[in-house]
């Protein structure tokens, strides 16, 4: 079997006498697309936060593409290959899409983008840009406005520009969420084609998307993966379906 691209292993962090997270490990192969679930509470959001750099773990380690990037900050872990994506947008909004993919191929380059340069002074930077933008299907909306896009469209958006940081695993966090069942259908095709750019690791709430994309899912409960396997396994798990599943089974 492929080495994992993201490699998360006996990850720890507590908060006083709470275990946040509890000896956490999770792998995210080449193609894959692995969800993460778990009801509210679960201690998610602070796993991702962990993943992402936001906070730091107390053991354990993180590891993209064989790295170790468990002690790296925000910035650096995006430059060396992980996008992310956030239920909130962080997207410059009075941008057009083309600059918000222009300042993230800048950020690779390690080029100050302080002062965006005129759009016709770069061609080769203009061109990248428009590539991972048609590579998301914006290419016709590249010079409106981020506050302008649709909900869809933003999330879009932040792929094309964590593509343009040559991404090698993905971090989707509820990419679905305040989307009606049309957009979600749609997201969710998109999501199924993205695989092939990079592995994605999907935290997400909702189950139908879930089932419809996910290789594999993990169950986080209290902190712990109570269980990980395939679709058909989650389902027929009885302590998953007792613990978060119910009627989603």
């Amino acid at each position: 079997m492929a080495e994992p691209v993201l490699d998360i292993k006996g990850l720890r962090k507590n908060f006083g006498a709470l275990k946040a997270t509890d000896d956490v490990s999770i792998s995210l192969y080449p193609g894959e697309i692995h969800a993460l679930i778990g009801p509210n509470g679960a201690g998610k959001s602070t796993l991702i936060h962990q993943i992402c750099g936001t906070l730091r773990q107390d053991q354990g380690s993180i590891r993209l593409a064989g790295k170790e990037i468990g002690n790296l900050g925000v910035a650096e872990r995006a430059r060396k290959g992980l996008g992310r994506t956030f239920q909130i947008s962080s997207l410059a909004v009075e941008f057009s899409a083309l600059r918000n993919v222009m300042l993230a191929v800048q950020a690779r380059q390690g080029s100050s983008f302080r002062f965006l340069r005129p759009v016709r002074s770069d061609r080769n930077l203009v061109d990248e840009a428009m590539d991972r933008l048609s590579r998301v299907g914006l290419a016709e909306r590249a010079h409106i406005p981020a506050g302008e896009l649709s909900h869809g469209e933003k999330r879009q958006l932040e792929i094309a520009i964590a593509l343009a940081l040559d991404v090698k695993a993905f971090l989707l966090d509820e990419p679905m969420a305040g989307m009606g069942p049309e957009g979600s259908k749609v997201l969710t095709g998109f999501l199924a084609k993205l695989r092939q750019e990079a592995p994605i690791l999907l935290v997400e709430h909702d189950m139908d998307a879930v089932f419809a994309l996910a290789d594999r899912i993990s169950v986080l409960v209290y902190g712990r993966i109570i269980a990980t396997g395939t679709v058909e396994e989650i389902r027929r798990d009885p302590v998953v379906r007792t613990a978060y599943l119910g009627d989603h089974a």
